[in-house]
């Protein structure tokens, strides 16, 4: 990883072997986990959502231009 230190680091979630809890030593404000879209996207949400909760220093990100139907 080039980048350790920000405002924001955001993941897409999940990702095969990629644990979001290896990445609260970097020096961010703010860690968002963003649902992967693809095919199982209601799936994807669920289990971010999940994450989230159960791990509150995670916060959820939407892309909400898409549920507004925004390009």
């Amino acid at each position: 990883m080039l980048i350790t230190k920000g405002d924001e680091l955001k993941i897409v979630y999940p990702q095969d072997g990629l644990d979001p809890s290896n990445f609260l030593d970097l020096d961010f404000e703010v860690f968002s986990l963003q649902p992967m879209d693809n095919p199982e996207y209601k799936n994807n949400l669920k289990q971010s959502l999940h994450y989230c909760r159960t791990h509150p220093e995670w916060r959820l990100s939407l892309q909400t231009h898409k549920y507004l139907q925004v390009p």
